[in-house]
């Protein structure tokens, strides 16, 4: 299949989503938003790019939360709009507030798996750094453990990374772009990773070494989740995710 680069382009997951708290039942949102907070996570549904689709509909629901562990899932079907993401169903640690040159380890574990027909969508970490903890976003990390139909980061090169580096055993292909006023780094692994166990600290720690980023940024919010671009039927499942800051 031709690896075809559409543009990524995410808002942040609280826009316009109404919080409501946890109570112990399994929850489901079919709406434009929702969130919740399950334990020290916030759980968003989030359709922000819907409007560019000419069909389609899209549902989330958490699950459980386990000790550390979320499980939660999203289905959807989106047609038209080619290259662009329609949503970003996700969990997130919000308000992190620390620098980088604060933290020594970020530590995660992600079980996941992916259903549908003519899927281009992408399954990805969504790290964002800001100056100061009240300033706007000024950097995106994105880290794609999963692509599916030719899916691609935003990207000023196109197709060509900018860089390949190997951070925790895997040959990434790294991207850089802009989405307005914030710089985007995308690593993208060269096959998909359902079974991530990984310390995220290691693509910042690679990021403020090599590519400009300071370690005196903060990092706001931390989110994995799914950007779906087209497809039908399709079934994204989290069987257990966990991290922590630290």
């Amino acid at each position: 299949m031709k690896f075809t680069y559409l543009v990524s382009a995410f808002f942040t997951a609280n826009t316009a989503a109404a919080l409501t708290i946890l109570d112990k039942r399994v929850t489901t949102w079919c709406d434009a938003f929702g969130s919740l907070q399950a334990g020290p996570y916030t759980v968003f549904h989030n359709n922000w790019g819907a409007n560019t689709a000419t069909s389609g509909s899209q549902c989330t629901t958490f699950s459980t939360l386990n000790g550390n562990s979320v499980q939660w899932s999203t289905d959807w079907s989106w047609a038209g709009g080619a290259g662009h993401v329609k949503s970003y169903s996700n969990v997130a640690l919000e308000k992190v507030n620390k620098k980088l040159s604060d933290i020594q380890h970020i530590p995660t574990t992600w079980a996941w798996s992916y259903t549908g027909s003519n899927m281009v969508a992408d399954v990805s970490f969504d790290l964002w750094l800001a100056p100061t903890a009240s300033s706007n976003n000024e950097y995106e990390i994105m880290i794609w453990v999963g692509s599916y139909g030719g899916a691609g980061p935003i990207s000023s090169t196109g197709s060509s990374p900018i860089a390949t580096p190997t951070i925790l055993g895997t040959k990434w292909k790294l991207f850089k772009g802009p989405n307005g006023d914030t710089t985007v780094f995308s690593f993208v692994a060269p096959s998909n990773i359902k079974n991530w166990n990984g310390d995220l600290k290691a693509f910042f720690n690679y990021l403020t070494s090599n590519e400009g980023v300071s370690a005196e940024m903060v990092v706001t919010s931390l989110q994995a989740g799914t950007e779906p671009f087209s497809g039908t039927n399709a079934h994204f499942k989290t069987t257990a995710y966990t991290i922590s800051v630290q």
